[in-house]
């Protein structure tokens, strides 16, 4: 079995063994990151294979100073964002001023949820919140970052990550009252 700096040297050479030793080992995370930023998987495994593609294609530049992992995530991050960039006229849009929240009281606790009831409830925020909460909750980006990726003001990444919040907990609040019942 290949080390992983003798598979990211086999990349630099083009070496086919080592690009599909490279995506073997990553492929299953590389979609979990595309599938939290697409519409279904088929786009998601797209993004995927574009990401990869860019991977590949730009191996040379990595540093060998930071995560290598966390080097390729950044890339399927942008092509994702480039993807949803690309691909915004053909997604259904949501006013994002005029949310439709419940208030839900300061006493609320929240009840144990499975991991695809999280991703559910993540998955049906409308497209700028969904963006904008998984680069800043799961990604970790800063809002400026946020800002300057979708190129949006940085209290427009603010205010629609609230939104998210704000949402989210309305929808596990629904989702704990039917499972209590």
């Amino acid at each position: 079995m290949l080390t992983l700096n003798e598979v990211i040297k086999g990349c630099q050479s083009h070496d086919r063994r080592a690009q599909k030793a490279l995506y073997d080992k990553y492929a299953s995370l590389m979609l979990g990151i595309c599938v939290r930023y697409a519409k279904d998987k088929q786009e998601a495994e797209d993004v995927m294979q574009d990401g990869f593609i860019k991977i590949f294609s730009s191996i040379d530049q990595f540093s060998e100073q930071g995560s290598f992992e966390g080097w390729m995530k950044r890339i399927m991050v942008n092509t994702a964002i480039s993807n949803y960039r690309k691909n915004l006229k053909h997604y259904y849009q949501v006013d994002i001023d005029e949310p439709h929240v419940k208030a839900i009281g300061d006493n609320w606790e929240p009840s144990e949820y499975s991991h695809n009831e999280l991703m559910g409830v993540i998955k049906s925020l409308p497209d700028g919140y969904k963006m904008v909460f998984n680069l800043y909750a799961i990604e970790g980006y800063k809002h400026k970052e946020i800002a300057d990726l979708l190129g949006i003001d940085e209290t427009t990444s603010k205010s629609q990550y609230s939104r998210a919040k704000k949402q989210i907990q309305s929808k596990l609040f629904e989702l704990s009252k039917i499972k209590q019942s």
